[in-house]
């Protein structure tokens, strides 16, 4: 059979809606991009945002940040995460995890993935015990959430505060309740390539008011606190506008202005990229050599991208069938490569990091396939995608992909 090339984008995003367009327009018409540079009683793009993030997360306050790495080293610099201490957190992210845990002198120390692309929560409680780490990190890498009932309950246990990354998870719950609620904060990007689209920025959410007090004057707010739109009472900055640093890494109200009617539309764009994700699951579920990771009852997740093992390939089959694929338009990424690609690494890669032993991690990661959904294909899109994927899986050798 005869495979027709697919001639889309995987980079294409939807456009930004015209309000916000227009929203943004305004803004620079005004000149007062500067989120604290507005008139006398007027709210900026930047508070009004935070409040409307607050209220759709369900969180007692939110902070908008320049970039979701940004949300996370402030949230561990609030958090009082340091030289020294050790963060725990999946070995299956992306390299800006580390690199925020990094940055504020910590180490980090992976944990090991299950087959189905979810941290291993036995290890997890193994590390927790060897290493007592000052935090751990979820990374719901890919929109992948771990049994969060379980993971909160270890934290809780061991006294371990828990940060969400929930860059590849605005949206989604578990029973019924949404990532980013269910420890000390959780941290959300608006990097083109995730669920709200202003090029760079970041979300910061908490429930704790003493936090989100240093949180906010560590990301530059200087005295001008109160013009926040989810902050907590001038009683919880009398020690925090003293005694944190200023790190700049505000939000603008240009991208503010941007975000804001994506925020009102996201719950029709999860629908959308779902319709996607299981159109594309859909057939790849019909080729034996393809093993697509398990999603639980309890998880309401976003399709944005679809990932996919092919179990025993090798080195070279996996480079031939990424290229193949390629050949016919469509973009796959590869977790199993030795040399980081674009935005896909391994941790090998991070030198960054120490060198850990991550067997099993690393038998997940050699077959791993990776594919962006855009909101710019249509379900018969997917279902094409699907077809060139499966056609490129069957023409490996039985001993290539078994």
């Amino acid at each position: 059979m005869t495979i027709a090339r697919f001639t889309k984008s995987f980079t294409q995003q939807e456009p930004i809606p015209e309000d916000g367009i227009e929203a943004a327009i305004e803004v620079m018409r005004s000149g007062r991009l500067h989120r604290y540079n507005v008139a006398p009683g007027e709210e900026s793009h930047v508070s009004a945002l935070e409040r409307e993030v607050a209220h759709w997360q369900g969180s007692a306050y939110a902070l908008a940040c320049s970039s979701g790495g940004a949300a996370l080293r402030i949230a561990m610099r609030a958090a009082g995460i340091g030289v020294g201490d050790v963060v725990l957190t999946n070995a299956f992210t992306l390299a800006p995890v580390p690199g925020a845990i990094v940055a504020v002198g910590a180490r980090p120390v992976l944990v090991e993935i299950t087959k189905d692309l979810r941290m291993d929560l036995d290890d997890l409680s193994a590390k927790i015990a060897r290493h007592r780490p000052a935090a751990v990190m979820a990374s719901h890498m890919r929109g992948h959430l771990c049994d969060m009932d379980r993971l909160t309950a270890i934290c809780a246990d061991a006294g371990v505060p828990l940060i969400e990354d929930c860059a590849h998870t605005m949206g989604a719950k578990w029973n019924g309740r949404r990532s980013g609620s269910f420890g000390l904060a959780g941290a959300f990007s608006s990097q083109t390539y995730k669920h709200l689209n202003s090029g760079e920025g970041g979300l910061l959410v908490s429930d704790d008011a003493d936090f989100m007090a240093r949180a906010i004057i560590l990301s530059g707010s200087y005295m001008l606190y109160a013009r926040h739109g989810a902050a907590p009472s001038e009683a919880h900055f009398r020690n925090a506008r003293l005694d944190m640093p200023n790190t700049s890494a505000r939000m603008d109200n240009l991208r503010a202005a941007l975000l804001r009617p994506q925020l009102a539309r996201i719950e029709d764009a999860i629908d959308r990229w779902n319709e996607r994700y299981h159109a594309t699951e859909a057939v790849l579920a019909g080729c034996s050599r393809i093993a697509l990771p398990a999603r639980p009852a309890q998880e309401t997740f976003v399709g944005s991208s679809i990932q996919f093992r092919l179990p025993g390939i090798a080195p070279q089959d996996a480079t031939r069938f990424v290229a193949d694929a390629a050949e016919l338009g469509v973009e796959l990424k590869w977790f199993g490569a030795v040399d980081p690609v674009g935005f896909t690494s391994a941790h090998p890669s991070w030198r960054y990091v120490d060198p850990q032993s991550l067997p099993r991690t690393d038998a997940v990661l050699a077959g791993l396939f990776d594919m962006r959904l855009p909101l710019t294909f249509s379900t018969d899109d997917c279902r094409q995608i699907g077809h060139i994927i499966v056609a490129c899986a069957n023409a490996l050798a039985p001993s290539e992909a078994s």
